[in-house]
């Protein structure tokens, strides 16, 4: 048995496993991705989807799919599958897989007639080098094995479609041949190990292959690819042929096999929730030119500054990574340093510029103290540390404003300032502005721990700046409750002078969740209750209460009815983590059960959406169906984040006992 599995009957159910999809990804930040029973859904979908810097930030779609096909006694066994307009599916070829599992790749069975024969995917975890790995198990007579590459040299966010201008030539390289659609792009090596491979050159468009996945969400649903032709080559019983497919370089086709054997090896075996969350926190890191980051998520989201100090902690101390967290901070650190300097950021973290992206770094910092020690915090964040903490008191930060009551404000009416950040015409949906609730939240967290840093190992020259934090601190404690704190016992969102949010948003999680509250007991209880009530779902936080005005729980539908939703009520998984640390602070050892509980209800989207991840939100309301990007860095980071609270609280009980 294994964790991740599915049989004959769920895998031939195209109403269940077309919309299940899986993920492997390359620290170059390649990947392949497509749905268990090889038909593309998205346009992001291909065996071999890879950055070109020389053309643009964007990945580009270079192998589209790879369609195999069985010959015994002259007949043609198809195990492809595509949609073509009309829901019209050919050539069907999901009806012979027998079982999927992932073990530590993705692999296939599939059975026609007397033949058994195993699929494997596994992909370079240093380079864009894509391999698929075939097995003949079983087989009563001559087998013959047929691969037709499917090419589409394309953006992820383009189309191609049939036409004049594309270089339909090939060219021979060892056991393969190498191709290159359009000028500017790199060549396609495409290679086998056994040099009984035969390429039969037959260049033909397949027109009108539909995303189902891209009409739903209101976008353009069609392509043509280009099929140059097809390799074929017998196949023994108990023999493995290895395809490659790179864009970078060609491979010595004798060392395939050792090559695939080597990058399967190491890998983590998929046995547990734990461990999927663990390989899914590896697929977030990419590294370009030295430097090393954490995209937010996937197929379309690049390296964001909030999201990689959220999710950096969750996503390698929480997994005991943390030679991973510092390499990964030493590149966004010079994000920091650029943006404070005032210089044009030189590497590619994106939106440094948001308001509370410092706020988030210190956050991801204290995260390492708790993890590492202080001492060591100090010694090696704690310059930065100074420097941000400065750069805020005196005003320097050009959206983020100190007031004299000691809380930050920023401007939101015409920008999006906050994570809530959809956006119609250019303009905020949640126009978020004046105090809010989880900047000073944050502000606060940070006041205290930077203090408490330099008081137990700053030096002498930092002792001055200690004494502004705390006067600072003190004026956040008094005001902060003042401003945000209600009638009703829980936190405005926002306020704008006169103007107050009383929506109830999971933003006010932050004030009792954080290590430092500017709450009492009872006010953080207070808040807490209300969240619980409002706000929590099976699948995560929600961005609203169903008694808020504007409440919309449903992202579904085109880009605008979506953007209407994804802050309105759907759910948020990332926020789990800060919810369950609230709630132990509140409730402590009692709390062990409740938190337990609510992960739960993640370990079976593990099965759904992008299987052995977590998707980016999920709708409101039942069924909570997950939506959005297929796998996200935050809300990984939180599960894993909530999972080590778990383990370190009941093995303390357990040393106890």
């Amino acid at each position: 048995m294994y964790y991740l599995q599915f049989d004959k009957n769920q895998m031939t159910n195209l109403q269940d496993s077309l919309f299940k999809e899986f993920l492997i990804t390359s620290r170059t930040g390649a990947y392949c991705s497509t749905t268990l029973v090889g038909c593309n859904i998205r346009k992001y979908h291909g065996l071999l989807v890879a950055p070109v810097p020389q053309l643009s930030d964007e990945n580009y779609v270079f192998l589209s799919s790879l369609d195999e096909t069985v010959i015994q006694h002259g007949a043609e066994f198809n195990l492809g599958l595509h949609k073509y307009s009309g829901e019209n599916y050919s050539p069907k070829g999901h009806k012979y897989i027998t079982q999927f599992y992932w073990e530590k790749v993705p692999t296939w069975i599939y059975r026609i007639g007397g033949v058994i024969l195993k699929k494997e995917i596994s992909y370079g975890v240093f380079d864009s080098r894509l391999y698929i790995r075939y097995t003949l198990l079983e087989a009563h007579s001559q087998t013959t094995l047929r691969l037709k590459p499917f090419l589409a040299f394309r953006s992820v966010r383009q189309w191609t479609h049939a036409n004049g201008t594309a270089n339909q030539s090939f060219q021979p390289i060892e056991n393969g041949i190498k191709m290159c659609m359009y000028e500017g792009y790199p060549e396609l090596f495409m290679q086998l190990n056994t040099p009984e491979a035969q390429f039969q050159y037959a260049p033909n468009w397949y027109m009108n292959l539909e995303y189902p996945k891209e009409r739903e969400r209101g976008y353009e649903s069609s392509e043509d690819l280009l099929v140059p032709g097809y390799f074929e080559m017998e196949i023994k019983k108990g023999e493995s042929i290895v395809f490659s497919a790179s864009v970078q370089s060609p491979a010595d086709p004798s060392k395939l096999s050792e090559m695939i054997d080597a990058e399967i090896a190491p890998r983590l075996p998929l046995n547990s929730f734990y461990h999927c969350l663990i390989h899914a926190a590896h697929q977030f890191k990419y590294q370009e030119n030295n430097e090393n980051y954490v995209l937010a998520g996937y197929h379309w989201f690049k390296c964001r500054a909030r999201d990689t100090f959220v999710a950096l902690p969750g996503l390698t101390l929480s997994i005991g990574e943390t030679e991973e967290f510092e390499r990964y901070m030493e590149t966004a650190r010079k994000a920091i340093d650029d943006f404070i300097a005032g210089r044009p950021i030189s590497v590619k973290v994106y939106e440094m510029e948001k308001p509370d992206v410092l706020l988030w770094a210190i956050y991801s910092i204290q995260q390492y103290a708790k993890y590492v020690s202080e001492k060591k915090c100090y010694q090696k964040y704690g310059d930065m540390l100074v420097k941000i903490m400065h750069f805020l008191l005196d005003g320097k930060h050009p959206s983020l404003f100190l007031h004299d009551n000691g809380l930050l404000y920023s401007d939101g009416h015409d920008v999006a300032i906050s994570w809530m950040n959809s956006l119609v015409n250019g303009k905020p949906i949640v126009p978020r502005s004046g105090y809010l609730v989880e900047f000073n939240a944050l502000w606060y967290n940070a006041l205290r721990f930077v203090s408490q840093l330099i008081d137990k190992c700053g030096k002498a020259a930092d002792k001055s700046l200690k004494s502004q934090l705390d006067s600072v601190a003190e004026k956040v404690a008094v005001n902060f409750r003042q401003v945000f704190l209600n009638d009703s016992g829980y936190l405005l969102d926002y306020v704008d002078g006169q103007k107050m949010d009383w929506s109830v948003r999971p933003n006010q999680l932050f004030a009792i969740a954080l290590d430092f509250s500017p709450l009492d007991k009872k006010e953080r209880k207070s808040v807490l209750d209300m969240c619980t009530k409002e706000l929590v779902t099976p699948k995560g936080i929600r961005s609203l209460s169903p008694k808020s005005v504007g409440y919309n729980p449903l992202y579904v539908g085109p880009q605008y009815n979506r953007d209407l939703a994804y802050y309105q009520g759907t759910a948020w998984p990332w926020l789990t983590g800060f919810y369950l640390s609230a709630y132990l602070k509140v409730y402590k050892m009692s709390g062990i059960n409740y938190m337990e509980r609510q992960l739960i209800g993640f370990e079976e989207e593990l099965y759904y959406h992008c299987i052995g991840t977590i998707p980016e939100l999920f709708d409101g309301n039942p069924r909570f169906s997950g939506r959005g990007a297929i796998s996200y860095a935050m809300n990984v980071a939180g599960i894993l984040t909530a999972l080590r609270m778990i383990e370190k609280i009941t093995q303390a009980d357990d040393d106890e006992a």
